[in-house]
């Protein structure tokens, strides 16, 4: 693929379509020292996918990264941007096709956040209409009011400044990006408020991505495919998440990977992919006694009530079972109410800071569709565990 056909190639979705991204024994190695910062890297990242480099301090993860866009130069091998060698390009060239995001944004202070976003497109010398478009629907693809692009970056929140440092790499719509621990110095509520964003942007707009991060849980919550380095550079493993987790390559692996990878299986799955536990739902005026013989054969035995739509109010205690008909005295309420679409560690932990062993599990309609237990969550564990 020409440089031409990288800049005008579009998807179903009118995005520019991504391009594979391929490590071929690249290395890197300085002037006078002992061992490479990079040694021989050899991966193939997958157009459309996110690529997490992860690693402890001074594996190459940064290094390796900057050699795509040529901001640190090769020693040996290639990097092969689309099937072309990224030597064979005009650095600048290279680089206004490749969106880079780093940890402290780096937006610049005197100008407008819309005019931070046009920075690469008027590069590209677009005409004023096609600039000003391209930054209203970059604002409201990353959720930002319009009005915010004639505010200054001080005026904006670290969060929102992240944000506007992803719409700026996406501005000329590159179909590649590489992101330096972008949400690294974000507090952690908004980090994965932030977290969750990019991977709803990137489900839609589908860019080849190279996400350097030194965490392996935020590694494993992003990447499609994860490469472990560690100290010279060296490539441990390079595998989707679930592969990673469930047969590390090495000690190295296992260990930076942690203990817990039981724990940390539970990222890669959504409460939709277990079956649920069920409770009795009940309303209001209903009969006892089909409550009692529902019980039975119930998974969970507390009756749960629910409104006329179906969503759940709280567990129901011994008194509204007193009479003929159901009563509305609570044992509790329903929290946490869990989405069918939650991830399950999340999941697990709304449990656990609830101290409940019950979570009502709701579509996107709010109506109950069964019961998410820590229980049906400890035996998962135990039988990955186990596998």
């Amino acid at each position: 693929m020409t440089s031409t056909d990288i800049a005008q190639s579009e998807g179903p979705s009118g995005y520019r379509e991504a391009v594979e991204l391929e490590f071929d024994e690249a290395t890197k190695r300085y002037p006078g020292a002992e061992s490479p910062a990079v040694d021989s890297l050899s991966v193939t990242v997958p157009a459309g996918e996110i690529c997490v480099l992860v690693g402890p301090s001074g594996c190459g993860k940064t290094t390796a990264m900057r050699m795509v866009n040529r901001m640190i130069d090769i020693t040996g091998g290639d990097i092969r941007v689309g099937g072309r060698s990224v030597r064979e390009r005009d650095v600048d060239d290279l680089r206004r096709e490749i969106g880079y995001v780093i940890q402290q944004v780096g937006l610049f202070p005197h100008r407008t956040i819309g005019d931070n976003i046009a920075t690469v497109p008027r590069l590209l010398g677009w005409d004023k209409k096609r600039v000003a478009e391209r930054v209203q629907e970059l604002l409201d693809l990353i959720s930002l009011p319009q009005e915010m692009g004639r505010r200054y970056p001080a005026q904006l929140s670290g969060g929102q400044r992240q944000r506007v440092g992803v719409a700026r790499a996406l501005a000329a719509d590159p179909p590649l990006m590489l992101m330096d621990e972008p949400f690294g110095a974000i507090d952690p509520i908004n980090r994965e408020r932030l977290q969750n964003e990019f991977l709803r942007l990137q489900a839609e707009i589908r860019k080849t991505v190279v996400f350097v991060t030194h965490d392996i849980d935020e590694a494993i919550k992003m990447g499609d495919r994860i490469a472990i380095l560690r100290e010279g550079g060296h490539l441990e493993q390079y595998a989707p998440p679930a592969e990673l987790l469930m047969s590390p390559a090495s000690p190295f692996v296992e260990d930076f990977v942690g203990a817990d990878r039981a724990l940390k299986r539970l990222s890669l799955q959504r409460v939709s992919d277990v079956d649920l536990w069920q409770a009795p739902l009940v309303r209001a005026g209903d009969s006892v006694a089909e409550v009692r013989r529902a019980l039975e054969t119930a998974d969970v035995k507390i009756p749960l009530l629910i409104d006329e739509r179906g969503a759940p109010r709280g567990w129901l205690s011994e008194r509204a079972l007193a009479g003929d008909t159901v009563g509305e005295q609570l044992r509790s309420g329903p929290e946490p109410v869990v989405d069918r679409a939650d991830v399950l560690r999340d999941a697990l932990s709304d449990l656990l800071a609830h101290e409940s062993q019950y979570g009502p599990v709701v579509d996107g309609s709010g109506r109950v569709v069964g019961v998410l237990s820590i229980e049906l969550l400890s035996h998962m564990l135990k039988a990955e565990d186990s596998a």
